[in-house]
């Protein structure tokens, strides 16, 4: 189980320092990070502020894992020792299996640069996110 929570932690690390680097102005891939309707225009531009959020919470998630198999030793509070790894699982399988307009396996709109990567490379790298810290669950 230690593997599975070294390879958790380390893709939600590589997820996270990506977001830092747009954070602080990188461009590099920014172009087919955000959903975008079927003529290219964005859903949204996102703002520093929430990409440092994002980039933050991704982190957190990634150190979560750790701290779950005493990898760091933090005193966790109850309820997030209790539900935490649920609510991973719930975000990460709902947002690759989810039926939504621009994100997830059965979006509407499947033409879109962004789309294209989501169904080849996000919602599938969403999916082993939330598979493997199911099987993380049951095998504990």
């Amino acid at each position: 189980m230690i593997i599975i929570t070294l390879v958790l932690f380390l893709i939600f690390a590589t997820i996270s320092a990506l977001h830092f680097y747009w954070g602080f102005g990188g461009k590099w891939g920014s172009q087919a990070v955000v959903p975008t309707k079927d003529d290219g225009m964005p859903l949204f531009v996102p703002r520093t502020i929430s990409t440092f959020i994002v980039a933050i919470g991704l982190l957190g998630f990634g150190i979560f894992y750790l701290i779950k198999y005493g990898l760091i030793a933090v005193s966790l509070p109850e309820w997030l020792n209790k539900s935490g790894f649920w609510i991973i699982i719930s975000i990460f399988i709902l947002r690759a299996i989810g039926d939504f307009n621009y994100v997830g396996f059965f979006k509407k709109h499947k033409s879109s640069e962004f789309a294209i990567k989501d169904t080849k490379y996000y919602a599938p790298l969403c999916l082993l996110i939330g598979v493997l810290t199911l099987i993380l669950v049951f095998c504990n």
